[in-house]
């Protein structure tokens, strides 16, 4: 019964967002409230919710003032020297700019956390997308990719979480997949080049303003030339660029070196930024009036996440799940378990938390492929070429992050998403097989 309830919760929860019958932030309260009371819960769903809520609430101020702290750095024109650059470098054609886009967020993901990649990536590309009339659901989803492909990074979490669950050295199953996460940046540029092509296209189709891409480059000319053209520029501050600058770097340091919690490192960033930016009280609150609607769409879906998480954990519905997917594997199937393994990533980091999957699945998985020959690094391995999937679940805080930053609706970059998403995993998947870092087959014991 348990194991119905949960899979009827998570697929009436999927298909009410995905046909926009329900927003993200209603359903992700109510369709747990309704499946928790449904299953015999309802005297403790209280406990749980809070429970849930309360893990998430330092994401949920982190969010908060992170989102403040760029918008502040973006209305005061930080990137916009950066931005006017790569005007010049681009020329206004969208190709290149979906290509450094990926480029960019490639290289931010080294230090392997997904919140900064999408922070520092959309502060400086999306002025540009908006200069040129690009949508911003290609900048949310090649940056998305990019984080997909270096989340495997063993700084970044999944990995560390798969070797430390199965008692292994982190490198022993990081270093043999280089060679797939290659792959997947490579498929990361073919995805961004396939966008900017059909981007282009659509330019020249749907002039901006109004006669095309040529139109598009003669506007930006003219922008850079007069600041006031078609945008209010009041909020500018140009004489603050290099504090602005160093405020920010600053920042980036103490967040990659762990100074202080994030939640309290974005605090008090923005409260600086605003105060060497906008001193008056009247300035202060209309720049916070301004990007309201923004912050509160965003904190808001991370406390409602805590509400299905925190029903999803309390009632047992992940674990009946995890067991209930274990059992269904046919024998026959047992030497090809590192396949079936890297399959079933897919769903589970989807509906589940990392930490749920890889401390409460792969152990069991992995014991059983040990039947089959297969060792633990190699189970290890195919559990982790899920994670590009995984970033677009809802339970993931940073991906409202990116789609808070972004400004575009969480469900139309799923939409758009999850067919590239899914290509990463298959590139990294294929490789790996191709490679013999994850076996085709069991070896026979």
């Amino acid at each position: 019964m348990l194991t119905f309830l949960a899979y009827a919760m998570v697929l009436v929860f999927m298909t009410l967002i995905m046909t926009k019958r329900l927003s993200p932030l209603t359903a992700l309260i109510l369709i747990p409230i309704a499946f928790g009371v449904a299953g015999g819960f309802a005297s403790s769903l209280g406990d749980m919710m809070v429970s849930g809520i309360t893990k998430l609430a330092p994401t949920g101020v982190m969010l908060m003032f992170a989102i403040l702290y760029f918008a502040v750095m973006i209305d005061a024109g930080l990137f916009e020297p950066f931005v006017q650059r790569l005007v010049t470098l681009v020329h206004g054609d969208p190709v290149k700019v979906v290509l450094g886009t990926a480029a960019l967020a490639l290289l931010v993901s080294l230090d392997g956390d997904g919140s900064t990649t999408y922070m520092i990536t959309t502060a400086a590309m999306l002025p540009l997308y908006r200069k040129l009339g690009m949508r911003p659901l290609i900048l949310a989803c090649v940056t998305m990719l990019a984080g997909g492909v270096m989340n495997i990074l063993p700084w970044g979490g999944p990995t560390a979480r798969a070797a430390s669950a199965l008692s292994i050295d982190v490198s022993t199953v990081f270093v043999p997949l280089i060679p797939a996460m290659v792959g997947g940046a490579c498929w990361v540029f073919f995805v961004a080049y396939r966008l900017g092509l059909h981007e282009r296209a659509r330019l020249t189709l749907t002039p901006y303003p109004m006669v095309g891409i040529a139109a598009a480059n003669d506007v930006l000319d003219e922008e850079l030339a007069n600041p006031q053209y078609h945008e209010d520029t009041s909020h500018r501050r140009p004489d603050r660029l290099v504090v602005n600058a160093l405020l920010t770097l600053a920042l980036l340091v103490a967040l990659m070196m762990a100074v202080l919690p994030l939640p309290v490192l974005f605090m008090i960033g923005f409260a600086i930024a605003l105060m060497l930016n906008y001193p008056g009280i009247d300035q202060q609150k209309a720049l916070i009036a301004r990007h309201a609607g923004n912050v509160m769409s965003v904190v808001g879906l991370i406390f409602a996440a805590g509400v299905f998480t925190g029903i999803l954990s309390g009632t047992k519905m992940v674990d009946a799940m995890a067991d209930s997917v274990i059992q269904l594997v046919p024998t026959a199937l047992g030497p090809y378990l590192a396949i079936v393994t890297g399959l079933l990533s897919v769903p589970f980091t989807f509906l589940i938390s990392n930490d749920a999957f890889y401390f409460g699945v792969l152990p069991i998985l992995a014991k059983a492929g040990e039947a089959y020959g297969i060792s633990a690094a190699e189970m290890a391995r195919a559990a982790l070429v899920g994670q590009p999937v995984h970033l677009l679940s809802p339970l993931v805080p940073s991906t409202f992050l990116l789609v808070g930053l972004a400004g575009v609706d969480f469900d139309d970059h799923q939409r758009f998403t999850l067919k590239w998403a899914l290509g990463s995993t298959l590139v990294l998947l294929t490789i790996g097989l191709f490679t013999l870092v994850i076996p085709f087959v069991g070896r026979a014991r």
